[in-house]
Formats: structure tokens, sequence, C-alpha cells
């Protein structure tokens, strides 16, 4: 019988929302492991009705409900890494948070909370759970803008705030942070800022400008899966967020016509790594990890 953890396929757990469009939530994160060589296992939070351009219903899922996926996914498989994203309501996230304080596995947290748009997709009570319960557990945070300056109650408007936030943040909750700024950075580069191990570093990608209206729509779930689906593979935090940036952007390069005039992102045939570049904006502050 085999016993070592090494023997077994890699898998990975999504707990999040599921999107009946198939471009973020559930099936984003699915789809990015299958790419990865990484076998998928999820536990659904929230059922929603909603295409690229439009959410028209969103029904979460009883916490009880939630619960039992968790344990009955944890309880037999080898999953050797585990992320977040949409949690739906403050019940959710305290059942999510409880099942998991136990659980000695690298842990995601995407906190959806705030859409880059600003658009709130958490109500108060539960982006305070979020906060207090999850975000303190987590190995690695991945907030975008709006999502940090919640967090941390101010405005972020340029690089120097944006590293600063981050190692804020990573102070915060003691844990790693990719914070996802390349939408709001100017000039042809993308980048997004990341504290692993106290240390900061630049994460970059050429800036793509003839996207079309909804192509992008997923990115932030594409991205989370993909880091969490190169940690259950062994990566260092690192070169996770480097190859899960590289599928990202590859993704963006390669999107498929899905529907009349609408674009989505697919997994590349092509290995994008190359057009990433990460550059250390720090010198070593310590080399402990949580």
């Amino acid at each position: 019988m085999k016993s070592n953890l090494d023997e077994f396929y890699p898998a990975a757990l999504t707990i999040a929302g599921s999107d009946s469009g198939g471009g973020a939530g559930i099936q984003a994160d699915l789809r990015t492991f299958n790419a990865a060589g990484v076998f998928g296992c999820s536990v659904i939070t929230a059922v929603t009705a909603q295409n690229p351009r439009q959410v028209s219903y969103v029904e979460v899922m009883p916490p009880k409900v939630v619960a039992a996926q968790i344990k009955a996914v944890l309880g037999t498989l080898a999953v050797r890494a585990v992320k977040t994203g949409m949690l739906g309501n403050a019940e959710v996230v305290h059942t999510v948070a409880k099942e998991l304080q136990n659980c000695k596995l690298p842990l995601i947290v995407d906190p959806v909370m705030i859409s880059t748009s600003g658009k709130e997709l958490l109500d108060a009570s539960g982006r305070e759970a979020l906060k207090n319960e999850l975000l303190v557990a987590a190995d690695l945070i991945t907030p975008n803008l709006p999502e940090a300056e919640w967090l941390l109650k101010r405005k972020l408007s340029n690089q120097s705030d944006y590293v600063d936030a981050a190692l804020q943040l990573a102070e915060n909750y003691n844990c790693n942070v990719l914070l996802k700024t390349g939408h709001a950075m100017t000039g042809k580069q993308a980048s997004d800022i990341a504290v692993i191990n106290q240390k900061v570093w630049s994460f970059s990608s050429p800036r793509l400008e003839d996207l079309s209206e909804f192509a992008s729509h997923g990115t932030g779930c594409t991205l989370s899966a993909g880091i969490t689906a190169m940690i259950s593979l062994g990566n260092s935090w690192k070169d996770a967020i480097r190859a899960a940036k590289a599928h990202v952007y590859g993704a963006l390069c390669e999107t498929a016509l899905i529907g009349r005039e609408l674009e989505g992102m697919y997994p590349p045939l092509e290995d994008y790594s190359s057009q990433i570049s990460v550059r250390c904006l720090s010198k070593d502050r310590s080399e402990n990890k949580r």
C-alpha cells in the first residue's frame, strides 16, 4: 500500500462559488488545476446564474452543506493545498474557517470582497469575518486594490503605496501577500507586488492593450488557482506566483471565442514563463516563514 504522500497524484482543493458562465469561480479554478496537471477537488459555497456580462442570481449554500463538502474531501483525498474564493456570507466564512482550523495544508485566500470596479461582493459582516477568521489563518492572501484599501482603511495611489500596503498586510496577517495592482499601473508592464517571507518582489508581464471588454473575466480566480496548483506540485511561493502569472498572461493572449463578440480566457497552448519579469524590491528582512 502506498503510504508516502509524494506517491499520490497531486490534488488541490478550491472552496468557492460556481460560475454558470464558466469564466470564474469553481469552473475557472478546476480548469486551471487541470491545465497544471493537478487533480482538482471542489467545495461549492454559492451557485450563481451568470455569464461574463452579468450576474443575475446568487444562492449561497447552507453552512452545513459547505461543511459536509469540506469533510468529505479532506477526510479522504490527499489534498496538498487549499484555496478559497467567493464565500457568500459571514456564516459560510465562519464554517470554512472552523473546518480548516486544524488543517495543516498551505492555504491561499483570495479575499473576494470587492471587485476591481468597486462592487461589493461580500457584505459588512462577511468582510469582518473574513478579516478576523480566515485571513489570519492564510499562508498567502491575494487582495486586489479595493480589498487592500478596505483592509487598511486608506487609499493607495502609486507603487510606493502598493509596496507599503503589501508589507503592512503581511505584518497584520502574518502571511505572504500578493497585491494585484497590474491593472492600476501605467506603462508597458502590468506589475503585481508580492511579499514573500518579508521580502518584496515585483512580478510583471507585458500589458495587453487590445483585450475585448469581458476577456479578463476570471483573472483573479485563475491567478490564485494557478498558485494553489503550483504549491500542490511542490513549488516555492516565488516560483508558484511566477508560473501562475504566466498562465494568466498566456490565457489572455490566447482567448477563445465563446459567444457572439465574446471572448474568454482559456489555458494557453504555449509556455509564457519567459514573458514574466521578477524583480526584488527589497533586501532580506527575515528568513522566518510562517
